[in-house]
């Protein structure tokens, strides 16, 4: 098991995790991957100052994950709240991440942080969904499925903030940005460059999500937790 509040910078999975399916439960338990300060690194919240509760698992196995999250320990979101606490950050955004936060039932530590005054963001695939309180907030990062974008299920563009694609020049499908239910609902896109631990092929996703990002009149975005050299 990882110890909670550590992360682990040089393991990556590159899609060897687990494809793991929804798991119900009440919610008042959680396996929890890690909880700690950082800034929120990418989409429309770049630059504030954040605290991320990484959950365990995922429903997806993309090749080109960069994220442990398999290891867990299993909290009370009680203890979760207290650990949040604990920073003594002044209103910082908590972003619930993964893996695919969806995949666990969140909707009571996401009523719970909003008893509590904290702005919540959830960065999600897209492909699960909760009934969660209108106030949180969603980032979706849709993937490829059978070799193409599909359309956002509407739950989920209904509370979604932004939509951000990642961006290759390596992966073909990767190369470009789709239609996913964005306009229906005017989300704003971002173009993310993916983050292939190749410093060639990064330069080359660099000037192609640059080049997208005019191509179709969206936002670029950096990960600027990368460039700081923070998790």
């Amino acid at each position: 098991m990882a110890q909670l509040g550590l992360t682990l910078n040089n393991i990556y999975m590159f899609g060897n995790n687990s494809k793991l399916p929804f798991e119900k439960g009440d919610g008042h338990g959680l396996k929890v991957h890690s909880i700690f300060e950082t800034i929120q690194g990418e989409g429309p919240y770049s630059g504030y100052q954040a605290i991320f509760i990484r959950l365990s698992g995922c429903n997806l196995a993309c090749k080109f994950c960069d994220t442990e999250f398999d290891n867990y320990k299993i909290l009370e979101i009680q203890d979760i709240l207290k650990k949040i606490e604990s920073f003594k950050q002044i209103q910082p955004l908590i972003v619930i991440t993964g893996g695919e936060p969806f995949r666990q039932n969140i909707a009571p530590l996401c009523k719970l942080l909003i008893r509590h005054n904290f702005k919540v963001q959830i960065e999600t695939n897209g492909t699960l969904y909760l009934d969660i309180p209108n106030e949180v907030e969603l980032v979706c990062s849709p993937k490829i499925s059978n070799n193409k974008y599909n359309i956002i299920r509407d739950d989920v563009l209904k509370q979604t903030i932004a939509i951000k694609f990642i961006i290759s020049s390596n992966i073909i499908n990767y190369s470009d940005i789709s239609e996913v239910g964005q306009k229906k609902y005017d989300i704003p896109v971002y173009v993310q460059p993916m983050d292939e631990y190749n410093k060639t092929i990064n330069q080359k996703n660099l000037i192609l999500a640059q080049e997208i990002a005019k191509k179709h009149n969206v936002i670029l975005s950096l990960q600027i937790h990368k460039i700081l050299n923070i998790d």
